[in-house]
């Protein structure tokens, strides 16, 4: 991963590959320079120029231009923030954004300096981590060109280098920033190296040396423990399930918090098989998990005196002749009778069996994270995750999520819901109604915490991005999720 440095020197004599200041949007289309960190003349020269040369200040852009002499650093890049209001400075997503947009898109070079209007510990705080953010790419299969690799090194101007505070607040941001780039790692994985049994050897493996602990329970073990949903999904497949328990439990935690993750390696749909077009982006469907796991080692490593400890439910959804078929009747962690009328409709069952066990253990609230339904991305598409659950817990997540820039709208579990889910043999179907499939999801699980404190994040279609890169989010895993959770737990 990249490092970034806070430095006093002044931007003109930063001796950076390139220097990138913030440009604004205007209403009379011509771009305003944001700060003062270009020289008199330079700056003169960008605005005269900036029409001529289609720089217009907006979102998502960046225009590389010849230093001249003005500046140590060769070249000028001149990052987009979008439209201010007079006299106001870009806010902290925005800052976000830009800097990720910038490192995502000045790759070949070794340094880069930002010299965006960073006067504060947030500021500093939004630049830095968009720019680890967004100098990111996955090289496990096919190594970065020397003109795609991203830079090493970024220096961010400001006048808070030797404040202690803005340190840390660097330090936290490349913890976060970590965690959500090995979440997009691990989406990004193939699914023919990433299977049940060795997602939970990924777990071993990076808890070693910390203070979490790891257990894993296997195929024997699920269906010994009643695991009904793991052992029901995961059977179709000759890599069997496995249920991965993370745990981070400081000694002076006063507060407990659970997360549990869908970890669908990949997703066939079983015999109730997907087309061929619907499977492309399955390896995903195990981003909930991968963002539990990195959430509860980032939670370690910033030393968060909260509990919290992770639910990984891992399975290979695959049609044969041992999968389950619709119209099996299966057996719930707890004891709840679930009809499988649908085997495409697996996460749920994986995800009931892991929020049984976490409020086995009574913690103060329990979140689930999912790429549960197409459905989600029909109600609020590819960039807009959805909240339900209890009043209270779906508040915490969705004012966590504005804290760190990411998208999570609140969404109602109405109880007309619960009877589609009626089932003539058994306590529960796994399918309701079409309409409304996402909030079905939701009123399905809610069957499973009984009196727990609870919320459902449904990430469906932002935790991968099969369009085209923007700001500090890649084409593939996003790393969804990560940052909300941190949040939540630091709050």
């Amino acid at each position: 991963m990249p490092t970034v440095n806070l430095t006093a020197t002044a931007p003109a004599q930063l001796a950076v590959d390139v220097l990138v200041v913030a440009v604004a949007s205007t209403p009379s289309g011509a771009p305003a320079v944001v700060g003062d960190a270009l020289p008199a003349a330079l700056r003169d020269v960008v605005t005269a120029g900036a029409v001529a040369l289609g720089i217009t200040g907006a979102l998502d852009t960046v225009h590389r231009l010849p230093s001249s002499g003005h500046l140590v650093a060769p070249v000028l890049a001149l990052v987009g923030v979008g439209e201010l209001d007079r006299g106001r400075t870009p806010s902290g997503e925005a800052l976000r954004r830009a800097a990720g947009t910038a490192a995502r898109q000045l790759t070949g070079v070794r340094s880069v300096g930002l010299a965006l209007p960073a006067d504060d510990v947030a500021s500093v705080a939004a630049v830095a981590e968009g720019a680890l953010l967004g100098a990111y790419a996955f090289t496990r299969y096919r190594e970065a060109t020397p003109a795609t690799r991203p830079a090493e090194v970024f220096e961010v101007a400001g006048p808070l280098a030797a404040d202690a505070d803005a340190r840390r607040a660097v330090e936290r941001a490349a913890v976060v920033a970590r965690a959500v780039r090995a979440t997009r790692d691990l989406v990004n994985t193939s699914p023919l190296d990433l299977f049940p049994a060795a997602f939970a050897d990924i777990a071993r493996a990076e808890a070693k040396g910390t203070k979490v602990k790891v257990t894993v329970l296997d195929e024997k073990e699920l269906a010994a423990g009643g695991y009904g949903g793991l052992v029901a999904v995961g059977q179709g497949s000759s890599r069997p399930p496995r249920l991965v328990k993370v745990v981070w439990s400081p000694a002076k935690a006063t507060r407990s918090v659970a997360l549990v993750g869908k970890g669908i390696t990949f997703d066939s749909g079983g015999l109730s098989i997907k087309p061929a077009k619907g499977m492309e982006a399955m390896k995903s469907d195990m981003a909930g998990a991968a963002a539990v796991l990195h959430t509860v080692l980032a939670a370690a490593a910033l030393q968060l005196p909260v509990a919290v400890t992770g639910w990984l439910c891992l399975a290979e959804n695959m049609p044969s002749g041992t999968a389950q078929r619709p119209s099996d009747v299966i057996t719930q962690r707890g004891g709840t009778t679930v009809e499988v009328l649908n085997t495409d409709a697996e996460g749920r069952l994986v995800l009931a069996d892991g929020l049984v066990a976490a409020c086995e253990e009574k913690p103060d609230v329990v979140i689930d994270i999912a790429t549960l339904t197409g459905a989600q991305i029909v109600a609020l598409g590819t960039r807009v995750s959805g909240v339900m659950g209890t009043d209270d817990a779906r508040a915490q997540v969705v004012a966590a999520a504005e804290t760190s820039g990411e998208l999570f709208w609140p969404m109602p579990l109405p109880t007309e819901l619960r009877a589609t889910l009626k089932s003539a043999v058994a306590d529960l179907a796994n399918i309701g109604d079409r309409f409304g499939g996402m909030l079905t999801a939701g009123v399905f699980l809610r069957e499973f915490v009984g009196s727990t404190p609870w919320a459902h994040l449904d990430i469906a279609g932002p935790s991968f991005n099969e369009g085209t890169a923007h700001d500090y989010t890649p084409v593939g895993g996003t790393g969804v999720g990560v940052r909300t959770l941190l949040a939540l737990l630091e709050s």
